[in-house]
């Protein structure tokens, strides 16, 4: 039997500092988040930055949660539900980091009789810390608990028409009735050396602005290649000019060379060059979560302002817009069913040989 996981990143089990700190233990110690050997790993998260962040995180979430908990958790599930009733195998929910976890997802795959599973992160854009971990971990949890399962994995979908034309439908929507001086397109931002790393080629990623825009194999696995494609097919679908719409990176860690421009650094300088009106996308997410309701919704908002700016416009992710659950539902469906036809074919040449 075929069925799906779908993944998004997780969060805390409540805004609270007891219950932020495991989260951001789990998170940070990751080997594919802060990719350094483990006791340096250990040192700097365990020794430096879990004795005042899940405080100040805490505090941050405290913002922007729900009555029914997490944003990121709830919107996924509602998501989850919507997806569910447009298809007819079984999918289930997990999270990376927190719960329900990627172990409870499989689970209950497992106990609904399913052994061909179709693993999909909730990701438009591949990167180490949020893709390979989700695929690493699962792959793991399947040789210990599930060995009689196989995975397809679904990647990177930053790309795909009908992906690009949900999120081109939405920025649209969301700007009507709001005359905009610019549209910012703000990516998660991650190490350079993440970039690097994940250069199949070992030679092509060097960061120096043309290298995104020369064809390559690195762009499977290139997040920022990534990003710039989604940006360039986005504003191409909407006819948005040169001019109008810019790219930048935001959270960022100190002590590294992240990817630029930062987010924070140039919505404070575009109130002096003219731009009162700001909307800002983020399209690294597919479900509203802290990095898009509190650091760009309220903290890049308040800068603006403060700065000089007038009117600010967060648009919200896809969140479990019925258009966006629709084309996971058909990503599904096309997937079960190719699968199904491939079995008749095969059963149907058995039967003849």
């Amino acid at each position: 039997m075929k069925g799906v996981l779908l993944v998004n990143l997780g969060s805390p089990e409540s805004p609270t500092p007891k219950d932020v700190k495991p989260y951001l233990d789990e998170f940070l110690m990751d080997k594919y988040v802060i990719d350094v050997p483990f006791l340096l790993r250990a040192l700097l998260v365990r020794g430096i930055i879990l004795r005042k962040r899940p405080e100040k995180s805490a505090t941050a979430y405290a913002k922007i949660w729900w009555d029914e908990g997490s944003p990121l958790v709830v919107i996924s599930k509602r998501m989850h539900e919507k997806v569910k009733k447009l298809v007819d195998i079984p999918v289930s929910l997990a999270m990376r980091y927190g719960n329900p976890s990627l172990l409870s997802g499989l689970q209950e795959l497992h106990d609904k009789g399913v052994n061909e599973v179709m693993l999909l992160p909730l990701y438009p854009q591949h990167a180490m810390a949020s893709t390979t971990t989700i695929l690493e971990l699962a792959e793991d949890l399947r040789k210990k608990h599930f060995p009689e399962m196989k995975f397809t994995i679904v990647p990177a979908f930053y790309n795909k028409p009908d992906y690009i034309k949900n999120l081109a439908d939405s920025i649209k929507g969301h700007l009507e009735g709001f005359d905009y001086d610019h549209l910012l397109f703000s990516y998660h931002g991650i190490p350079e050396r993440h970039i690097r790393k994940t250069d199949i080629t070992k030679s092509h990623c060097k960061i120096d602005g043309s290298c995104c825009n020369t064809p390559s194999p690195a762009h499977e696995f290139c997040y920022r290649h990534q990003c710039y494609e989604t940006t360039k097919q986005v504003v191409k679908l909407l006819g948005i000019p040169e001019g109008k719409y810019s790219q930048t990176f935001q959270s960022r860690l100190a002590g590294d060379k992240w990817l630029t421009p930062y987010t924070d650094v140039e919505v404070n300088k575009m109130p002096e060059k003219g731009i009162k009106n700001l909307a800002v996308v983020t399209p690294a997410f597919v479900s509203d979560c802290l990095e898009t309701l509190e650091e760009i919704a309220m903290e890049a908002n308040h800068q603006f302002k403060e700065h000089g700016g007038e009117n600010f416009k967060a648009i919200p992710c896809l969140n479990d817009s019925d258009d966006w659950c629709k084309t996971v539902s058909n990503w599904i469906t096309n997937w079960s069913n190719t699968s199904s036809s491939m079995k008749k074919e095969v059963d149907s040449e058995k039967a003849n040989a």
